[in-house]
């Protein structure tokens, strides 16, 4: 029975000492952890600093912004098309069938260009005709001319003259005539009924309808080719019947498109509606945009701003970068590398993706525009 005893008592006496060592390791642990904690960054009001290398830095990003002139009001949806004083939807003028196709879509072509060739008979027709004319006129031109001379020395009468004169003309008018309908057609006349559709202008083939052996006629419901120039487009715009007095012909448009949004395409009012539409109470408006570069596209879906006169200006910001308190709005700005600080700005013009500051910026400041939330958790944390 003392034996037992004294086991147990051994046994407690181990558990005992186990712990107090457990313990002692656990605090001297929590020790040297506060000890390696880094000390907290010097706090300034306003100012949040991050040193090199630090990750929350992978998460912010800085634009330089820019005046720019304020829309008049917010932007309006529209899409680009073609210009269609530069646009032409090609047909043949003739029946026949197509021998060869010398143009695809995507194809640059000059004016003049052959798009395809036909053989017609039509054209083998209208041929036959102005050569058949030619030679009549030269025939009736020999018996004017001889009729001419007896009327001279008196042989014949004076009506057998003039008789010979209209039957000349007439036939100089048929000529004439089959010579302006090949010249329509812009055929020589010797193209044994092989015809040749050119392209009107210069451009990109856009859309062919067109295939070899196809029969084609002019009431085709769809024209063989669509040619356009496509460095120039317009947009189309329905723009509300409350926001028509701010636009006005000539007046300079800004572009956003889902393409590219870090790019902003300048345009201008060409035209503007003379009705408003009953169901939709808009207005539509055509404003021209330079594409020489040929990134925008027909059916492009844009967003456009109407801008003011070049008075009233501000710096443009994406409304990523603004952070509201209340009644305050406030950005960061990058002072230096890693450093941030925040500043009170007031808005001018409040729109969706965009808004306009004229107080509190100066140009070619570096505005965050990514992770603009992450520095404002950071300087409520600091205000701690």
């Amino acid at each position: 029975m003392k034996y037992f005893t004294k086991l147990i008592l051994l046994i407690v006496i181990a558990a005992l000492a186990a712990a107090t060592v457990f313990v002692v390791r656990q605090r001297s642990a929590q020790q040297e952890a506060i000890a390696e904690k880094p000390k907290p960054r010097p706090s300034e009001p306003g100012i949040i600093r991050f040193a090199a290398g630090e990750p929350q830095l992978a998460a912010i990003r800085a634009e330089v912004v820019r005046v720019e002139s304020m829309p008049v009001a917010d932007p309006v949806n529209g899409r680009f098309v073609y210009d269609e004083n530069a646009t032409s939807r090609i047909t043949s003028p003739l029946l026949g069938r197509v021998i060869t196709l010398r143009a695809g879509v995507g194809d640059r072509v000059s004016k003049g260009m052959v798009l395809l060739e036909i053989d017609s008979p039509d054209l083998a027709t209208a041929e036959a005709d102005l050569a058949k004319a030619s030679s009549e006129e030269l025939r009736k031109k020999l018996a004017y001319e001889r009729t001419q001379r007896l009327y001279e020395h008196q042989v014949i009468a004076r009506k057998e003259l003039e008789s010979a004169e209209a039957d000349y003309q007439q036939v100089q008018a048929d000529t004439r005539r089959a010579s302006l309908r090949l010249r329509n057609l812009q055929a020589s006349g010797h193209q044994n009924g092989k015809f040749l559709l050119r392209a009107p202008l210069s451009g990109v083939v856009v859309e062919r309808n067109a295939n070899p052996g196809q029969e084609v006629r002019p009431d085709l419901e769809s024209p063989l080719f669509l040619i356009s120039d496509i460095s120039r487009l317009w947009v189309l715009v329905d723009v509300p019947e409350k926001s028509l007095a701010n636009v006005h012909p000539g007046q300079r448009v800004t572009i956003d498109t889902d393409a590219y949004p870090d790019q902003h395409f300048v345009a201008t009012v060409e035209r503007i509606g003379v009705t408003v539409d009953p169901v939709t109470r808009r207005v539509q408006v055509r404003c021209t945009v330079a594409n020489a570069d040929g990134k925008l596209k027909p059916e492009m879906f844009a967003r456009v701003s109407f801008l003011a006169s070049g008075e009233r200006r501000g710096i443009r910001v994406p409304n990523s970068a603004l952070i509201t308190e209340g009644i305050y709005t406030s950005v960061f700005v990058e002072k230096s590398a890693g450093v941030f600080e925040k500043r009170r700005v007031t808005l001018a013009l409040h729109g969706n993706d965009h808004s306009f500051v004229d107080n509190g910026l100066n140009e070619d400041d570096r505005v965050v525009v990514e992770g603009a939330l992450l520095l404002h958790s950071e300087e409520a944390e600091d205000a701690r």
